[in-house]
């Protein structure tokens, strides 16, 4: 992000993008100069007709700016207002009534034939369309009742910048001139794009610190968040990054449960109460290897753990034979340990008074009974 156009023959990733960027304060002068007279005009005579709501069409980035609109329009004006699903009538051959509705169709450059079919078929359906374009001579401009010009000039790169800022300065005025206004307050954004392209080294400082996170959440509310919507588009589009835009949340718990929680956080799945996979068998599950003595592993390794050969005697775990007693239970370990039973810590005073035992009442860690001839050392 710099405010100084690179040299042509630069060859640093992201050069045409930021270029364009730099560019931004030019267009927003050329749009409050040149373009709002013709933008006030068309907004005045749209307002005559007094249209009952608005539906709004677009793709992409030009999407963020008409929510962006939605937001203006339901805010400023109070009219109803929704994003349209182009297939309804493109794909389904639908046929709505939308006399006297106002559709506004936003779009860089005017010749994406699913939003050209959708606006034509709004038209003939009794709608006020009007396109927000880039090229006033593209098809959508051609089938549309009235056109808005951005005026930002051509856009090489594949991430738009300079033209999704110009949409919404032209949307901004467009809504300001169906409600009587001038649009006075938008004359200090060239210098406000200016002062905030100066400051690449604190941009760079702040963007070093993210630069090994593996995905990026974006929250914003208001007339914010179709920027930030727009945000996590350009790192998807720029970085490679998973990015996902919500809503800012209403409270601090938010955060805590619902689609704020991302799959593969640390946790997670023990949070929202899923099972995890089962683990992977010990050695002495696997075939062609000597069963050994169970030697307990860490708690939450489905109870296998770690193995090692037997000292003497019968290695525990192989089957009892004629007049051996049953195999003991494996011993739990950790927290898992209950507070009774087989399995529970040896406390003095229990056991069986064994007269060859030091140790007087001693049982071991299955809770049984355990001499000094047979005890284990």
């Amino acid at each position: 992000m710099t405010a100084t156009t690179p040299a042509p023959d630069s060859d640093l990733p992201g050069r045409i993008m930021a270029r364009e960027m730099a560019e931004q304060p030019a267009v927003l002068r050329r749009i409050l100069d040149e373009g709002a007279p013709r933008i006030r005009q068309v907004a005045q005579e749209v307002a005559a007709r007094k249209p009952r709501f608005v539906l709004l069409t677009a793709r992409g980035t030009s999407d963020n700016a008409a929510l962006y609109a939605k937001y203006l329009l339901e805010i400023r004006l109070g009219l109803p207002c929704g994003l349209t699903s182009m297939s309804t009538t493109t794909a389904y051959g639908a046929h709505p009534d939308l006399t006297d509705v106002l559709v506004v169709t936003v779009s860089q450059s005017g010749g994406s034939p699913d939003l050209v079919a959708s606006t034509r078929a709004a038209r003939e359906a009794g709608a006020i369309t009007v396109a927000v374009t880039n090229n006033p001579d593209s098809p959508l401009a051609a089938v549309s009742e009235y056109h808005v010009d951005i005026m930002a000039g051509p856009e090489k790169a594949l991430p738009a910048t300079k033209t999704y800022t110009a949409s919404l300065l032209a949307l901004y005025l467009f809504v300001e001139g169906l409600r009587g206004g001038d649009g006075a307050a938008a004359k200090a954004l060239p210098d406000l794009a200016e002062q905030l392209l100066a400051r690449q080294d604190e941009v760079r400082t702040l963007a070093s610190r993210y630069r090994f996170a593996e995905r990026m959440v974006i929250t914003s509310r208001g007339y914010g968040y179709p920027t930030a919507r727009e945000a996590a588009l350009k790192l998807m589009e720029t970085s490679y990054i998973p990015a996902l835009a919500y809503p800012a949340p209403t409270s601090c718990t938010a955060p805590r449960h619902g689609r704020q929680r991302l799959p593969g956080h640390r946790g997670g799945d023990r949070r929202q109460g899923r099972r995890r996979p089962p683990a992977r068998p010990g050695p002495a599950a696997r075939p062609g290897r000597r069963p050994g003595r169970h030697r307990p592993g860490r708690p939450g390794r489905a109870g296998l753990g770690r193995f090692r050969p037997a000292r003497r005697g019968r290695p525990r775990g192989t089957p009892a034979g004629p007049g051996d007693p049953p195999a003991p239970a494996p011993r739990l370990r950790g927290h898992h340990r209950p507070r009774s039973g087989p399995g529970r810590a040896p406390r003095p005073g229990q056991g069986d008074g064994d007269p060859l035992s030091p140790w007087p009442g001693h049982r071991n860690c299955h809770d049984q009974p355990v001499p000094h001839r047979t005890r284990h050392r």
